[in-house]
């Protein structure tokens, strides 16, 4: 089954906690060691969201883009338009009927009052009223202005359509110039014309600003004058763009009626402002504001399909929200970056969607900051990189999981209570831990805890601080770490498994035991050398072959340099398919050629005769199918682990730790 969210209003209560740039390492590492490209691990990351390890979700744009289409789909629900002309039309029709009944009750006083002069003139003007009435035009446009001009007998019927007539201008009114309502609403021509400066002023300045010139008026004088019409304005731009996404609403919301219902509405506006000079005015502002704004969506249109009745200003509302959302998710479901989420508009998200979603979006958008300002990746030329900090953590984490696995499962490093019998004092130290003799390097104690303190004297020493000094019970080692890369290891979800192993390994080696050596060679079809800062990138080759001749050859050469026992830890799954002939051409089979068994076991006498032991581990399949491993470790006198990819590297650590030297504390 799929996952289910609930989303709720933001009420101030939630909280979301900081995101620990571990956190987000950690979730980037399947996905980085598995693909091997970290702009493409944080781009799936920043798409799906992650969990944190207090159980927390982050979400992610897909469930942002989710949200962003429930709430469209929500807005195209609400209502129909034409449900509004609809309404309208019923109300003209109860006021007409309301005046015919006037009209019946006026017949009949003068009938009853038996003043036959008064009833033939009562009769004159009620058949006059009645057939006005019956000539009434069909369109809701039409009506209107004919019942403007007409006279009343009921005054009830009157009350009532000055009360639909104001309901009428200010719903238009507000759908084009929210805000603006209440002025574009009052027939005091004063108060007309006032209103029709404010928007030729606003037009000049606009047509100025299109020609480079200088605004006159400025905006300040602007808001001295006109500043009671635009409460809340804060700058020309901000006033102007206010005004373009409420007029870009509205066209927009005027496209997504048929042509009949346009038709309706145009007649309906121009019926209830008969002003030409301001029509004209507010024309001429559209037209500019259309000018300037040209990518409001004034050519959107969207289809309305809800049973309800909805507002022509709700209309251009829901509108305005539609033109967001089809903004933000035409940026949610193409963003790549961190830097792409700068473009969608956090106001805008924040309207439509609530705070929660916002708040998750600038979650998102600092990740890959926090990220940069810690160390661990690095923006190069556009590719997002690793740093060796990064790499660093890495290891650590999974050295960290391996020994919490290990634990888990009572397997651990079984360490004894005596020291080295080589008791010569090495630079080599690590934390004290419960019950070690306190045989501590000083500098390193002292400068553990000035860091941890920030400085200043005296300088004072917890046991979190201490770092005793090690000495070593056997000689170093040399270690060459063969890691198998043909197609079959992620084929059967090894490869991940082993790159871990490999890193955990590197980091042990190096922080536990700085003076072995680790070499690391991966192979397919020919083998080659990698760097350890290299390792989380490492990626399998597209090609077959398991050449671990070369492999041994190479690492041999790596070794011959080295002091100290010597080994190669070989992880594959499978038998050798490749090998090099005398000019250094790979040749794959299989079945395994015998003449590649054949190279690869001369390659194994010749690291035996040179002292190296090759332990290997074999994945994935049954010991029955690995004859050739079998037989590396007879002639080299090696041995064959046969661990599942969970268990590999428990099985390589714990192997390592217990055939070389272990360092102990000293005394």
């Amino acid at each position: 089954m799929g996952s289910r969210y609930d989303y709720s209003a933001w009420d101030g209560s939630q909280e979301f906690s900081n995101l620990d740039p571990e956190d987000l390492l950690a979730a980037l590492e399947d996905d980085l060691l598995a693909n091997g490209d970290l702009s493409d691990a944080l781009e799936r990351l920043l798409r799906n969201g992650f969990e944190l390890p207090d159980g927390e979700r982050v979400d992610g744009l897909r469930d942002l883009l989710d949200q962003t289409r429930r709430r469209r789909e929500e807005l195209l629900q609400q209502g129909d338009p034409d449900g509004e002309l609809a309404r309208y039309r019923d109300r003209l029709s109860e006021i007409e009927e309301m005046e015919r009944t006037g009209l019946d009750e006026l017949a009949a006083e003068a009938g009853d009052s038996g003043d036959q002069r008064r009833q033939e003139v009562t009769d004159q003007v009620v058949a006059e009223r009645r057939m006005a009435l019956d000539l009434l035009p069909d369109d809701l446009a039409g009506r209107m202005r004919s019942l403007g001009a007409y006279e009343f007998t009921s005054t009830e019927a009157r009350e009532a359509f000055e009360a639909l007539q104001e309901e009428i201008r200010q719903e238009i009114a507000d759908t084009y110039f929210k805000g603006m309502s209440e002025l574009l609403n009052n027939t005091d021509p004063e108060q007309i014309a006032r209103t029709r400066a404010a928007m030729d002023a606003l037009s000049q300045m606009l047509e100025q600003r299109q020609r480079g010139e200088d605004l006159d008026p400025t905006f300040e004088q602007f808001m001295e004058e006109f500043g009671d019409m635009f409460p809340g304005a804060e700058s020309l731009d901000d006033l102007l763009e206010r005004m373009a996404r409420q007029m870009a609403a509205a066209e927009a919301m005027w496209r997504s009626l048929s042509a009949e219902q346009r038709a309706e509405l145009q007649g309906l506006a121009d019926a209830m402002f008969e002003d030409m000079d301001l029509r004209w005015s507010m024309d001429r502002l559209g037209a500019n504001l259309r000018a300037a704004f040209p990518d409001l969506g004034w050519n959107d249109a969207f289809r309305f399909e809800g049973e309800g009745s909805l507002s022509m200003s709700e209309a251009a509302d829901a509108a305005r929200q539609l033109a967001d959302l089809e903004r933000m998710e035409d940026l949610l479901s193409t963003a790549s970056s961190a830097a792409a989420l700068n473009e969608i508009d956090i106001d805008a998200l924040r309207r439509n969607l609530g705070d929660d979603a916002a708040a998750q979006l600038e979650r998102l958008a600092q990740m890959v900051k926090s990220l940069e300002d810690s160390g661990l990746i690095n923006n190069k030329g556009g590719k997002m990189e690793l740093t060796a900090h990064g790499v660093r953590r890495l290891g650590n984490k999974a050295l960290q999981d391996l020994f919490t696995q290990l634990r888990q499962d009572r397997v651990g490093q079984h360490q004894t209570s005596f020291s080295g019998f080589g008791h010569d004092r090495e630079e080599t130290t690590r934390a004290y831990e419960p019950g070690d003799p306190l045989t501590l390097h000083l500098s390193k104690t002292v400068h553990n805890a000035v860091a941890r303190t920030g400085g200043g004297t005296p300088v004072k020493l917890e046991a979190e601080d201490f770092e005793v000094v090690e000495t070593e019970a056997v000689a170093r080692s040399a270690t060459v770490l063969c890691i198998d890369l043909s197609m079959s290891m992620p084929m059967r979800d090894n490869f991940v498994p082993a790159k871990k192993m490999a890193m955990a390994l590197q980091t042990l080696i190096s922080s536990r035991f700085p003076r072995d050596y680790l070499g690391l060679v991966v192979f397919s079809k020919v083998a080659r050398e990698v760097k350890p800062s290299d390792l989380p990138t490492v990626m399998w080759d597209y090609i077959y072959g398991t050449n671990l001749q070369h492999a041994l050859a190479l690492s041999r050469t790596m070794l011959a340099k080295q002091h100290g026992t010597k080994q190669i830890i070989v992880v594959t799954d499978g038998e050798p398919t490749a090998h090099l002939d005398r000019s250094g051409v790979p040749h794959f089979s299989y079945p395994p050629a015998p003449e590649t068994l054949h190279l690869t076991m001369a390659e194994v006498i010749r690291c035996t005769r040179a002292g190296i032991t090759i332990n290997t581990f074999a994945l994935d399949l049954e010991r029955t199918h690995y004859p050739f491993v079998e037989q590396i470790a007879k002639v080299n006198g090696g041995r064959t682990f046969y661990p599942s990819n969970d268990d590999l590297g428990g099985y390589v650590l714990v192997d390592f730790l217990k055939h070389r030297r272990v360092l102990r504390p000293s005394g």
